[in-house]
């Protein structure tokens, strides 16, 4: 575990795995951000961390980087199996709201939402 001058532990085990100390971001939620290649001052503000809490993760991420990459594709592999679980679960309530008829006097932001869909998906 990565350690300030005091000696408590700035990376703990918990149960929802890897986490910064005092918070309840882990280092998962880190690695989405360094693995996008975001600029560790981005990555601060995003989270809320001190510079200290920043420090330390890269820190440990870079010190155990096959053990929390390992961890991570881990992580990630559930998510999508969770996703996929819920996706198919609530499939049929889907459908049903995408056929429902728009409220009347959504036109306009439907159209904005509509083009600014198209404009995301062109660029994946």
């Amino acid at each position: 575990m990565t350690s300030v001058s005091n000696g408590q532990s700035m990376i703990i085990q918990t149960e929802r795995g890897l986490t910064i100390a005092g918070t309840r971001i882990t280092l998962y939620d880190v690695m989405d951000y360094v693995s996008a290649q975001y600029p560790p001052k981005f990555i601060r503000a995003m989270l809320s961390l001190t510079d200290e809490q920043m420090n330390a993760a890269l820190s440990y991420i870079k010190a155990h980087r096959a053990e929390v990459e390992a961890e991570y594709q881990t992580i990630l592999q559930e998510a999508e199996e969770l996703r996929q679980y819920w996706e198919e679960q609530n499939r049929e309530l889907f459908a049903r709201i995408a056929a429902k008829p728009p409220t009347p006097g959504t036109e306009a932001i439907r159209a904005k939402l509509q083009a600014a869909k198209a404009k995301f998906e062109s660029r994946a």
